[in-house]
């Protein structure tokens, strides 16, 4: 089975992803692991992976989504934020970009750290409305990303990935 890993990443949390699936697949089987662009491999499994970016995934990875027909898709993502329920409000957001006739073999999701920029507009944010508890909350959770994707997100990729791979 030849399998190709894409990703789309800015900060380096997808990226970083992307690279731990390629440690968990068959030497032999590995096609490619690549940053997205126009060329599209032809592989029998596609790992694809993005940021979020306004709820969803990024532009370069929604293009990629319309020209991937047939296929078997394992997708994966890093979000700011954090919780099940929001992981999976974002898919249900990707999955919809997805065109119908491909095969999604599973999903994973896990928080990233974001750039220092978020950090610097909650604080003009809070500075403005230092009532909003809304505000505070955002700004603990920038802290809490930092730290993110940690090895236990690591842990659950290998073992999402080895799921995936069994399964197909």
């Amino acid at each position: 089975m030849k399998i190709a890993i894409i990703y789309d990443s800015i900060t380096g949390n997808t990226e970083l992803l992307a690279k731990e699936i390629a440690k968990e697949v068959k030497p032999d089987e590995l096609l490619v692991v690549k940053k997205v662009d126009e060329e599209i491999p032809e592989a029998e499994l596609y790992f694809i992976g993005s940021w979020t970016d306004r709820g969803s995934c990024s532009d370069k990875i929604k293009k990629l989504f319309e020209k991937l027909h047939h296929k078997r898709i394992a997708y994966f993502e890093t979000a700011g934020f954090k919780g099940e329920d929001y992981f999976e409000r974002l898919f249900m957001r990707v999955k919809e970009l997805i065109p119908n006739d491909n095969k999604i073999i599973g999903h994973y999701f896990c928080q990233g750290k974001m750039p220092v920029a978020i950090k610097e507009r909650y604080l003009k944010m809070i500075k403005a409305n230092p009532e909003d508890a809304k505000l505070k909350v955002s700004l603990d959770n920038f802290e809490e990303a930092l730290n993110h994707p940690d090895e236990d997100d690591l842990k659950k990729l290998r073992e999402w990935v080895k799921n995936c791979l069994n399964n197909i």
